[in-house]
């Protein structure tokens, strides 16, 4: 009965055996197009232009397609002109226009050009699909020139009068604006993002506006993000610690002008009771891009000081409620020698970088001063209050997740928590033990049940995430931040990664991981972030004979010294997996100008026969729709359920 109910309900929707094999028509057609490209990024921290210049380039995939299509039929100059008008249309055509007289010619030649490129790269798409991607003002005309040839027998005049109106009528800059960002929608069926979008650099909530664009992107949260995440509901500790590194890192810009975020409390604060201290241990880490005056510098290193003293006394009291967190070592300020400059840590002393504490009070430590707790409230409610934060941390809940399974592979950001044998390390919660794929569902539990529910104390598990010793997102034994600011013993500024970090270039283990996930061992992938791989020095994001990639190429900046590039694409298309690794981004200014030279070099990981939307995920589900609909088919036909022939006329109802 219920499966008649259900197809009764379906036959709302298909009233026709017309409707319903029209249909089975449509999706068996489209299980026979190609699988649509995927592209992995990781770790962008911030870096607001290299990540929109990535994505307008489709990682350097559609410059690929210039030199496909146009071969030698153009010169190389002509393609880095041709690339850098499909990139930066705006910008490109200014600058065209600043220097041609006529530029009818050159109008009508680029039009063609584009017009050629969206063709290919729309042609792994239904008609359906591409029609939804083309703006408003031009859907009608693109429509005709993409299911035309210029060539075609009665329809050659038609087709060029349809360039030609257009630059009569002077809409050929908003025509060539809107075919290019077609071409850049196009060229890419879904983004996966594997965590850390915050942190180091300063356009993360530019980064953020321009994946709530994008058609189909999903995020698998990075300990930054979850940080983040924290903040924005309001969790004292992570407010204070996410405006912490923001000092340590210069970058108000986020803060300020991208949230709203008065800074102006701490500030005061700072001056107040900092005001002779040199602070520096403090001094914020800044890249060449940016630059702050002397008395600038002085001015974030006092408040970077003043909140994260303020971070390490409101840690106590979440340490003290969550004994099950087993996190007392961070709680070191009751351990210190206000008078002699030292602290004793595991019955060893050690000198301190700087004694200067004027907010504390030796007897009663971690207990906040009514100064620091105004700032503490004013600063929470700041956060809590941003429209911009609080609607970006909302896609981070609606896109985002700890893992996501997708097409044979499995993405997430950190790692599972291993112990040294590479087995599960378990986590009790609530008297139940946790462990593998079972804690990281827990943990989103937890995550979601905080963000939904608006609760401060279930946001403690977003802090856990952040710095937890079994947290599969921080993945380390612990967090030193007090002593890398004061304690110069480096042993005690140590954080060692989890066993999972070695342990993933065995294969056994990561075969043993996609098989409780429920992925195909020997086909499957793991695709994690988080590690920068160091692939100057011989590393390789290569795992575990390819079971596993890390993809933290070293997209920020900070650390290209390290990876000796500047990040990664992973891309999946219907021919398989290649990797793509990135040279170092100048700056949109210079690609405009100079023409956009793609630094990239490709490495194909994995070729396959090609692969069509049958063999996706989608596809699975495609399949599960044209069994429903063959089942209403014969339903129809042997009179279970009746067609609704027409429209009923309401008085005989």
């Amino acid at each position: 009965m219920r499966d008649l109910d259900y197809l009764k309900l379906l036959g709302k929707q298909y009233q026709t055996i017309g409707d319903v094999t029209t249909e089975i028509i449509n999706l068996q057609a489209i299980l026979n197009l190609p699988k649509g490209t995927e592209h992995f990024l990781t770790d962008i921290h911030g870096e607001y232009e290299a990540f929109t210049h990535h994505m307008r380039t489709a990682s350097g995939v559609l410059k690929f397609k210039v030199d496909d299509i146009f071969g030698f039929s153009m010169s190389e100059d002509d393609k880095k002109r041709f690339t850098t008008l499909i990139f930066y249309p705006e910008e490109k055509l200014k600058r065209v226009k600043d220097r041609k007289g006529n530029l009818r010619d050159w109008y009508r030649v680029n039009m063609y050009r584009l017009i050629s490129i969206c063709k290919v790269v729309s042609s792994k798409y239904t008609r359906s699909k591409v029609r939804k991607a083309l703006p408003k003002d031009f859907a009608y005309i693109l429509e005709e020139l993409l299911n035309l040839e210029a060539t075609q027998l009665n329809k050659e005049d038609y087709y060029h009068q349809i360039i030609n109106t257009v630059i009569d009528l002077e809409r050929a800059d908003e025509f060539i604006i809107s075919i290019s960002k077609v071409i850049q929608r196009l060229a890419v069926d879904k983004i996966h993002i594997i965590g850390d979008i915050y942190d180091r650099g300063s356009g993360a909530h530019l980064v953020m506006e321009e994946l709530m664009k994008h058609h189909d992107v999903d995020i698998q949260w990075g300990n930054h993000d979850i940080l983040w995440m924290g903040a924005a509901l309001g969790h004292p500790i992570m407010v204070a610690t996410a405006l912490r590194i923001s000092l340590r890192y210069g970058n108000l810009e986020s803060l300020e002008e991208g949230y709203g975020i008065n800074m102006l409390p701490l500030g005061s604060l700072a001056m107040r009771v900092y005001g002779d201290d040199p602070c520096k241990e403090f001094i914020p880490k800044l890249s060449q891009e940016q630059f702050y005056t002397e008395k600038d510098q002085e001015l974030i290193a006092k408040m970077h000081k003043a909140i994260a003293v303020i971070q390490f006394k409101l840690e106590n009291e979440a340490i003290k409620r969550r004994s099950e967190f087993d996190m007392d070592d961070r709680l070191l300020l009751h351990k210190i020698d206000y008078d002699k400059g030292t602290i004793c840590i595991d019955g060893k002393d050690y000198k301190l970088s700087s004694n200067s504490f004027p907010t504390i009070d030796p007897k009663d430590p971690y207990k906040l001063t009514k100064d620091e707790q105004e700032v503490v409230k004013k600063l929470t409610f700041y956060l809590k209050n941003s429209d911009k934060l609080q609607k970006h941390m909302h896609f981070f809940y609606t896109n985002g997740s700890l893992y996501l399974k997708y097409n044979g592979n499995l993405l997430y950001h950190g790692c599972l928590v291993l112990d040294e044998k590479g087995e599960y390390q378990t986590y009790e919660i609530d008297g139940k033990k946790y462990s593998g794929k079972g804690i990281l569902d827990k943990f989103e539990q937890l995550i979601r049940k905080a963000y939904y529910t608006k609760d401060v104390q279930s946001a403690d598990w977003l802090w856990y995430l952040w710095a937890g010793k079994k947290s599969p997102m921080f993945a380390k034994s612990k967090m030193a931040t007090f002593e890398r600011y004061f304690i110069k013993e480096k042993s005690l500024q140590k954080e060692e990664l989890n066993p999972y970090f070695k342990l993933r270039e065995r294969e056994d283990i990561c075969q043993k991981i996609l098989s409780d996930f429920g992925l195909d061992p020997e086909n499957s992938h793991i695709i994690n972030g988080h590690t920068p791989v160091e692939e100057k020095n011989g590393e390789s994001p290569i795992k575990a004979n390819g079971r596993l990639l890390v993809i933290d190429g070293g997209f920020s900046r900070a650390y290209q010294p390290k990876t000796g590039i500047a990040g990664y694409t992973l891309i999946y298309n219907s021919w398989g997996l290649r990797l793509v690794s990135h040279k170092p981004f100048t700056s949109i200014e210079t690609a405009v100008n100079e023409g956009v030279a793609i630094k990239s070099s490709m490495r194909v990981l994995e070729k396959t026969n090609r692969k069509t939307v049958e063999d996706t995920d989608i596809g699975k589900k495609l399949m599960d729709q044209i069994k429903d609909m063959k089942l209403l088919l014969n339903a129809y036909r042997d009179g279970s359920v009746k067609e609704i022939l027409g429209i009923q006329n309401e008085n005989c109802l």
